[in-house]
């Protein structure tokens, strides 16, 4: 884990293009390339009006179905386009400031992998046999295969790869390497980090940055210890699916204990990660929408006032900035990848709320405190929580109030005389006698962002 003054200062914006470009589910291998990438460019705009400088991209290269069944990592998916068009958007996004990060989907590949093919032909001749976890000749796939082979997580449409072996290494970081070079990526997200051999992501972090020095790397891991993956010269970030799941479930079961008891845990005086930056979401492609899982859709405003104020690098998922539903089907995450028009904005279930979400990056743009601050707990009930976040250039005060009325709040702070001015309401201000303020009105479904001025 590496200081990355870009990354600390980042929002992302978290698009999965195969979805948003509405291309076919599958890849037939033989069609024309479409350029779909240029659905892309209507994007940005909205995009950097919300306040986002960073753009995660999901799989882009050729797969066989949703992207994280790679069939050559240093083609662009046909469905999307070509190379020259993602080398084009590229520079386009850096010219406007902002950064790229992709998706790296390293622990496993489709059953249509160039390699695997040959597998599937050449049999025990094959030179790549080596290249799959845990071939066995002895028995058969579950697809029939004369061979079995181990598939991610029971999926055998995603096939293993080898990461202890040189030549898939060789392969993968020279991957890695093209990207950087062709695409000037800043960063990448990887795939079902937590399976990856610790020194792979050692290694790959190497490559990466001998090429950049500020380049990033993220880890999806779901479950566990996030530190056993944040390590020097490894992982920069981890996704914070702990916070994920205590933000929508305490606006929920209207129960602010739990995300304060996570937050404290991991980012409090003696957090377990409060030296690291993690990555902080709502949902994204994997998970469903974060409106259709709220049980009040006037909880979105308290939740994402956390998201953008609480220690962390927040996220944005495609459509999410205006309360759009989505959840998955049996077998099929297509409801949570759908294809959009930005101009379908004013139609949305929320359509105020990418203002709202637009205000709460423009705070945090302006507060170093809620970028890089420490994080201390100050007051949490059932359905009003109060945080501070502390640094050398001024602290912070986030006061969030998830009932249907405005709320009063008491709280000691670490200042005997001064006051506290409301950054969401400029004007606004409360007096700190004593060490204490008593903030007489919390909005409702709302919150405050309050500059502690001490004097």
């Amino acid at each position: 884990m590496t200081e990355h003054p870009w990354a600390n200062d980042a929002f992302f914006y978290h698009i999965y293009p195969l979805g948003l470009c509405a291309a076919p589910p599958r890849n037939d291998f033989v069609s024309a390339p479409v350029p779909r990438l240029e659905e892309l460019y209507r994007w940005l705009d909205p995009i950097q009006e919300l306040g986002a400088n960073t753009l995660y991209l999901g799989p882009l290269f050729e797969s066989s179905a949703h992207g994280y069944d790679t069939a050559d990592y240093f083609q662009v998916d046909r469905r999307l386009g070509e190379n020259r068009l993602l080398t084009a958007f590229s520079k386009e996004l850096h010219r406007r400031g902002l950064r790229l990060v992709l998706d790296g989907v390293f622990n496993h590949v489709g059953r249509d992998f160039w390699a695997f093919k040959d597998l599937l032909s050449t049999r025990e001749r094959s030179v790549y046999a080596a290249w799959f976890q845990n071939l066995d000749f002895s028995r058969s796939s579950p697809y029939g295969d004369p061979f079995y082979y181990e598939g991610w997580s029971g999926h055998y449409d995603l096939v293993k790869l080898n990461l202890a072996n040189p030549e898939v290494r060789a392969h993968l970081f020279q991957a890695a390497r093209f990207w950087i070079e062709e695409f000037e990526i800043d960063g990448l997200r990887l795939d079902a980090a937590d399976q990856i051999l610790p020194d792979f992501l050692i290694d790959l972090g190497r490559v990466c940055r001998e090429l950049r020095p500020d380049f990033w790397l993220m880890g999806e891991m779901v479950f566990g210890d996030y530190s056993v993956l944040l390590s020097e010269g490894g992982l920069d970030s981890v996704t914070n699916y702990e916070a994920y799941k205590g933000l929508y479930s305490s606006h929920n079961d209207r129960n602010y204990f739990e995300i304060a008891y996570a937050l404290n845990r991991q980012f409090g005086p003696q957090g377990l990660y409060r030296q690291a930056s993690l990555y902080s979401f709502a949902d994204n492609h994997d998970v469903d929408r974060v409106a259709s899982v709220l049980k009040d859709p006037a909880h979105l405003y308290p939740l994402y006032c956390l998201l953008f104020t609480m220690p962390g690098i927040p996220s944005v998922y495609y459509g999410s900035e205006w309360g759009l539903p989505g959840q998955r089907l049996p077998g099929s995450d297509a409801p949570l990848r759908p294809a959009l028009d930005p101009a379908q904005a004013q139609t949305m279930p929320q359509p105020h709320l990418a203002k709202w979400i637009a205000r709460l990056a423009g705070i945090r743009r302006r507060c170093p405190a809620l970028r890089r601050g420490g994080y201390r707990e100050l007051l949490v009930a059932p359905q009003q929580f109060a945080f501070l976040r502390e640094h050398s250039e001024g602290s912070v005060v986030v006061v969030v109030n998830a009932a249907n009325a405005p709320s009063q709040m008491e709280m000691r702070l670490p200042i005997e005389k001064g006051w506290l001015e409301d950054l969401l309401q400029p004007g606004e201000t409360f007096q700190v006698v004593g060490g204490q303020a008593r903030l007489a009105s919390i909005p409702p479904n709302g919150g405050r962002i309050l500059a502690l001025r001490p004097g």
